[in-house]
């Protein structure tokens, strides 16, 4: 990246302005995380809720202090394996984090990420007198999140002061947000760093799931990353007798699965995925926006594997279910 338009990326944030961004899991649109009138225009950008907390990006494992007190030594331990990488630690907040990066809760979610850019960002703000940008995915709330600059574009337009542009998403999906603010860890939102890894990391158990008393993460709402397009997931033994049976209703219908269309098929829109869980996850968003907009009546989708290299894809697939067509 030209260092003007780092330049100008520092100033807009330090302006209070929105920036765009990579980040190897998805765009962000970012803000100062210490400015609670910039933060606002995030929530006014996406139309979130207010209540919703967003994670905080740092530049590096030094800056936790300034956002987190009690740290346990779990989160030292994982920092030091994942950071810079897609995991989120939900920790107990500084006094000074405002309530509107973490919804009113005692708990803030912090990540430093992988992207070249991202970091020569974080550290050119903290150089200005910065020290962390809040980030949630820069799309509408609720939908697709974006993977290439271009997705921004076509989802915020003018409402971002500037996009940078990192090329695509090497990841793809979001982080993983591990709870250590309770003692145990606890997974609550899947990523690309499954829990048997922290587990693995940390010798100990790691729980998944959201229980009644944890804090509110991003990604957690049943709707979520939704084409508008109704969609429907499908076991692979039955999505071509429902790709029938939809055709048959008069119904424009469009495929995503795993393998080719079965042979003597002429359907024009039958896209397939990656086999892998991996490239199909750096892929995902990038196929649901191909798909939404395909002007098709609904998206058969063939659920995937329910095992733990793609529950991470499984969990995103079922909050876009869930969401589409609202």
């Amino acid at each position: 990246m030209k260092s003007e338009e780092l330049e100008q990326a520092v100033r807009l944030l330090r302006a209070g302005e929105l920036v765009a961004f990579p980040t190897e899991t998805v765009y962000g649109l970012g803000a100062d995380a210490s400015s609670p009138a910039a933060v606002a225009k995030i929530f006014a950008a996406k139309g979130r809720p207010a209540d919703h907390p967003l994670i905080v990006h740092l530049p590096d494992v030094s800056h936790l202090a300034r956002w987190a007190r009690d740290v346990p030594h779990t989160a030292h331990t994982l920092a030091a394996m994942y950071w810079p990488g897609p995991l989120t630690l939900i920790l107990k907040k500084q006094s000074g984090v405002p309530d509107a990066v973490t919804g009113g809760q005692d708990t803030v979610g912090l990540r430093v990420p992988r992207h070249p850019l991202a970091l020569q960002l974080l550290k050119a703000f903290a150089d200005a007198g910065g020290s962390g940008i809040a980030a949630p995915s820069a799309n509408r709330f609720g939908r697709i999140s974006p993977t290439t600059a271009e997705h921004v574009r076509e989802e915020l337009g003018d409402a971002v002061s500037l996009i940078l542009d990192g090329g695509p998403c090497s990841v793809g999906i979001e982080s993983t947000i591990v709870d250590l603010s309770r003692g145990q860890p606890v997974v609550l939102r899947p990523g690309a760093i499954t829990a048997q890894q922290i587990a693995a990391i940390l010798d100990m158990e790691v729980k998944e799931g959201a229980a009644d008393n944890a804090p509110r993460v991003s990604g957690s709402l049943a709707a979520h990353y939704a084409p508008v397009t109704p969609m429907r997931l499908v076991a692979a033994e039955r999505i071509e007798q429902q790709l029938t049976e939809s055709l048959a209703q008069g119904k424009r219908t469009i495929v995503l699965a795993r393998r080719p269309a079965p042979a003597g098929t002429h359907h024009p829109h039958w896209l397939i995925a990656a086999a892998d869980a991996i490239s199909y996850a750096q892929d995902l968003y990038a196929n649901l926006r191909r798909l939404d907009q395909a002007g098709a009546d609904l998206i058969l989708v063939e659920t995937p594997p329910q095992t733990e290299e793609w529950r991470a894809v499984c969990d995103r697939l079922a909050r876009a279910e869930c969401g589409a067509g609202s």
